[in-house]
């Protein structure tokens, strides 16, 4: 633990330790000074700044620390997001969000937990970390306010879309108990009209009303949708002074990459992120091995799967998009090589491999301009196909 020397030669810690198990109703506070110390628990209503400030200040006067002592903190990401964190480096206190599934947990079937047992774990893993103990948990990346709230248009596009294929499924289900199949289209209404049973009988009223009105909401999410389509299309078209929708026109003038992945790819990563190596990225999305071996026993898991899914489900997609798009590349020709000719599962594990490596590519291809060995490129204007007004 580093200390400090007074006037009078005591010597006295040098860092004040702050946990912070966030709940919705109350904050739980843990404050210690080193590991051999009792801590000091204290619990403050959620959200409220003011007794938190107060709080860090009584935990100096508890310790005997100077007003300008520094303050170290953590709490685990979950619903409040970044906002505290930019509120603790306001008033100068060092804080770090902690990615809850990295925390080891007590795997007995019955263990205790409460906000203060949680809190004391997590100041003793915080004074570990912060005294150089590297892999005690994997410390979030807080992005910038204008980074975080430019993910918003493409995450409620993906929820939007979400809803409207719950509303199709929903509206042909119904009709489905009634043996009745039809395609969802904007003529729907005028088609229930005409619905016969298999007896003939029309569609019983109160299941007609219900079958319009999921219409009419799936109807509020296409337009939406189309909305924001539309504000992205244009944003990508004029906005020149944007850094992030510069690399989205990088990577739409790769052939197999849209709009949609494009903008995901940007906004989620390759825009603010700092990724130091290959295998920092790969496990960003969650496309790591996980092997599993004990004794004789040793196998492999599959993929990690944590991380960011959005981007996970996205590299997937565009690594099948990629071999057909861009079957001339090398990429595409060491998946033919080694996994095309193989069964359905050994093909499965190859498009994993192959969204791994390409994401690597794409990010080598952003930041030092090297594309793809053997990739087709286009104009990125041929994939905006919107009009500036709303259809």
């Amino acid at each position: 633990m580093s200390v400090i020397k007074d006037n009078e030669g005591v010597r006295s810690p040098s860092t004040l330790y702050m946990a912070m198990e966030l709940g919705e109703k109350t904050w739980k506070l843990a404050f210690a000074t080193g590991m051999a110390q009792k801590p000091r628990l204290r619990e403050v209503s959620a959200r409220d700044t003011d007794a938190l400030k107060a709080e860090v200040g009584a935990a100096r006067q508890r310790f005997g620390l100077p007003s300008d002592v520094a303050v170290v903190s953590c709490y685990e990401a979950g619903r409040d997001g970044f906002w505290l964190h930019r509120f603790l480096a306001s008033i100068a206190v060092r804080n770090v969000i902690v990615e809850s599934c990295s925390i080891l947990v007590d795997r007995r079937q019955r263990r205790a937990k409460t906000d203060r047992l949680d809190a004391t774990k997590l100041l003793g893993m915080l004074i570990r970390w912060y005294q150089g103990e590297a892999n005690v948990w994997s410390v979030i990346e807080v992005p910038s306010v204008e980074d975080e709230h430019a993910r918003h248009p493409h995450r409620e596009l993906q929820a939007l879309r979400r809803e409207q294929t719950g509303h199709v499924n929903r509206i042909k289900g119904l009709l489905a108990a009634c043996g009745l199949t039809i395609e969802v289209r904007r003529e729907l209404p005028k088609v229930l009209e005409e619905l016969r049973q298999w007896d003939g009988v029309p569609l019983p009223k109160e299941l007609h009303q219900r079958l319009l009105r999921e219409f009419e909401r799936m109807q509020v999410a296409n337009h939406q949708i189309r909305q924001l389509e539309q504000e992205r299309a244009e944003r990508i078209r004029t906005d020149d002074t944007d850094p992030g929708v510069a690399l989205v026109r990088k990577l739409l003038g790769l052939k197999a990459i849209g709009v949609n992945s494009a903008w995901l790819y940007v906004r989620e990563v390759f825009a603010w992120r700092k990724i130091k190596n290959r295998r920092e990225l790969a496990a960003l999305v969650g496309l790591v091995p996980t092997p599993y071996q004990s004794g004789e026993d040793a196998r492999e898991q599959g993929i990690s799967k944590a991380g960011n899914r959005r981007m996970r489900a996205m590299a997937v997609e565009i690594a099948w998009c990629w071999l057909q798009f861009q079957p001339h590349s090398a990429l595409s020709r060491w998946y033919e090589q080694r996994f095309a000719h193989g069964g359905r599962r050994q093909r499965r594990i190859g498009i994993v491999a192959l969204a791994r490596k390409l994401l690597v590519a794409l990010l080598k291809y952003l930041t030092t301009g090297v594309l793809p060995e053997g990739a087709e490129v286009g104009d990125w204007r041929e994939k905006i196909h919107y009009t500036a007004t709303l259809s």
